[in-house]
């Protein structure tokens, strides 16, 4: 579905022309922005006392499934960062084993070391210290309790320069390949983690191949009532409710504003087949899954839990790497997701890209060259902090 606007021209060929495409015509541009409160940890962190305050302002900007932001922290240790799990902010539906959630507290994880770095502190992490959910249920435990330490040897990471720059990029991408160089560069970013590795391909008969397999996971998880559902119960329609919630994801502009406000969209709506609003989220994602030059994707050894984490630190690095480079990047869930209408496909899927039985895909994302685009909502760093 659009992250941002309807297709214009679209949207006035629905109004039918006339007195209110002519009105709407002339205040387009004036309603429904993106709530500067909603987006302003995009800025950078305020002064703090707590010097763990602003490696958190910085960490809470992390990718993570469906902008969940699934994390609670525990500041009760001194010089410690003890990190949980929401359970309140789960997807069951199209991520019944966590998997995607605990790589989204793997992106916040790293997300600390890089800003603790840059405060001249070294962070000492353990991951699951007290054991392994069972049967992936989440409960309280732990996913890791980082350490800070003064360490005046301590060299910044490079790429922390670029963490208030990195989006997600969810519009159709140009058609311009991805160049030699960029695709040789962005594993350069694994560097320091010996047990993850990527893979980037350029080659057309696989990217088509790739192309074809992402839009026929997206149609799956549209046409599966419960996983399509999950998605528009976090869907902040309107700059009212991402005002209101600041997670999620948010569709917002003046078009939106017009088109709930003839009827045209709403919750119900999109979840609704032959409906305006649900043929619209189907023609947005079948776009960008069209428009792609270029795919990559992580690999760990395993799939233990703790690879599951370390994943989505690799996933940062990476997502932080092309910021640099300029490229555009997006993650692709829905190819992986764990539930049984994805799995035929999913094979198809494993069988094209894994060559080693031991090997584990973690992620997929899209590469290529897009205009920028605007932050997503964060919410306070204060709801995150589990009360003393």
């Amino acid at each position: 579905m659009p992250s941002n606007t309807l297709n214009r021209r679209k949207f006035l060929r629905v109004l039918g022309g006339g007195t209110i495409a002519a009105a709407s015509a002339l205040t387009l541009s004036s309603c429904d922005q993106m709530p500067a409160s909603a987006v302003a940890a995009w800025s950078g962190p305020p002064s703090a006392s707590d010097f763990r305050e602003t490696i958190l302002s910085y960490a809470l900007l992390a990718p993570n499934a469906h902008n969940m932001q699934p994390w609670l922290v525990d500041l009760s240790y001194t010089n410690t960062i003890v990190l949980h799990v929401d359970p309140t902010r789960l997807l069951p539906q199209t991520d019944p084993y966590s998997r995607q959630i605990l790589i989204s507290h793997g992106c916040f994880i790293e997300l600390m070391m890089m800003a603790a770095s840059s405060l001249g502190y070294r962070t000492r992490v353990e991951y699951l210290p007290d054991g392994e959910f069972n049967n992936q249920h989440i409960d309280h435990r732990p996913v890791a309790r980082c350490h800070f330490h003064l360490d005046s040897t301590i060299v910044p990471d490079p790429l922390f320069a670029y963490v208030l720059h990195r989006r997600s990029n969810k519009e159709p991408f140009d058609a311009t390949a991805l160049s030699t160089e960029h695709a040789a560069a962005l594993p350069a970013a694994l560097n320091t983690m010996d047990d993850m590795h990527s893979a980037i391909v350029t080659d057309p008969e696989i990217t088509e191949r790739l192309r074809t397999l992402t839009a026929s996971a997206v149609q799956i998880e549209m046409r599966t009532p419960r996983t399509h559902q999950e998605s528009i119960a976090v869907t902040r329609l309107g700059a009212r409710e991402i005002n209101e919630h600041r997670d999620g994801i948010d569709i917002h502009g003046p078009l939106i504003w017009w088109a709930k406000n003839l009827g045209l969209l709403s919750h119900e709506k999109f979840v609704t087949p032959g409906s305006f609003a649900y043929q619209s989220g189907m023609d947005y994602a079948l776009g960008w899954a069209g428009s792609t030059p270029a795919f990559g994707w992580l690999i760990s050894r395993d799939n233990t839990q703790r690879s599951q984490v370390r994943s989505g630190q690799a996933y940062l690095r990476l997502n932080l790497q092309a910021t640099a480079l300029g490229v555009a990047m997006h993650p692709v869930s829905q190819l992986l997701q764990e539930y049984p209408e994805m799995q035929a496909l999913q094979h198809e899927f494993l069988s094209l890209v894994t060559k080693q039985p031991e090997q584990h895909v973690q992620m997929l994302f899209r590469l290529g060259y897009a205009k920028p685009v605007p932050p997503s909502p964060r919410r306070e760093l204060a709801d995150l902090v589990l009360p003393a």
